[in-house]
């Protein structure tokens, strides 16, 4: 029986791109991904996420990773809402692969995922049992693998945009360095750049001090 995890990694940065990965593996491979230390990326520390995600892809029967730029999040915003951007990659994701799996295991930003997994089946080609649910990378192994090579492409992402425009930490409005860095480059260019998502309400929250400022 084939099983798919599906993940991603970025809903809530407001800098880089939002990151969906997928991965097809035998249901008799779920206790190699147990042995590997395969979890919920968020519980790995950046070296073992970069370990395991070179093994994961070697184990699966198949992988996609989709990223979703921050200039193509503020579009979809204007006309629908986080979820339903998720449910449309999501299906996307799962219609882009050579296989069908029998079962397909979503990590849930619904609060209800009953009605996730429908809005899924409505948007998707590829007729799977799908079953979403909170925290589903904790929960089932192959969602963990799927959220590690999510995780791990947008780190690289991340890194590659802060080797053009210095430290901008990890994106997220918790991080004091980001907070930093949009600051700065508001105050010097009364602008964002397009890796920054303008919909995010702590960068028009920013922009609308620093307007009033100036």
């Amino acid at each position: 029986m084939l099983i798919c995890g599906i993940d991603e990694a970025g809903r809530g940065p407001v800098i880089g791109p939002m990151v969906f990965g997928a991965v097809v593996i035998d249901s008799k491979d779920e206790e190699k991904l147990k042995d590997l230390g395969v979890t919920d990326s968020k519980l790995l520390d950046a070296a073992t996420r970069e370990t395991l995600f070179h093994e994961i892809k070697k184990l699966a029967v198949e992988f996609k990773i989709l990223s979703l730029s921050p200039m193509d999040i503020n579009e979809w915003m204007k006309s629908a809402s986080l979820n339903d951007v998720e449910a449309i990659k999501t299906a996307e994701l799962l219609d882009s692969l050579s296989v069908k799996p029998d079962v397909t295991y979503i990590d849930c930003p619904d609060t209800i995922p009953a009605r996730y997994c429908q809005n899924i089946n409505n948007l998707t080609k590829k007729k799977t049992k799908i079953i979403a649910e909170h925290k589903a990378d904790l929960t089932y192994r192959v969602c963990g693998a799927a959220s590690i090579l999510a995780k791990v492409t947008r780190d690289f992402e991340i890194a590659e945009l802060a080797k053009l425009h210095g430290d901008i930490g990890s994106g997220y409005p918790s991080d004091e360095v980001t907070q930093k860095w949009l600051d700065d480059h508001w105050k010097k260019n009364k602008s964002f750049p397009d890796f920054v998502r303008k919909k995010w309400a702590t960068v028009q929250r920013k922009a609308q001090l620093k307007l009033n400022e100036f």
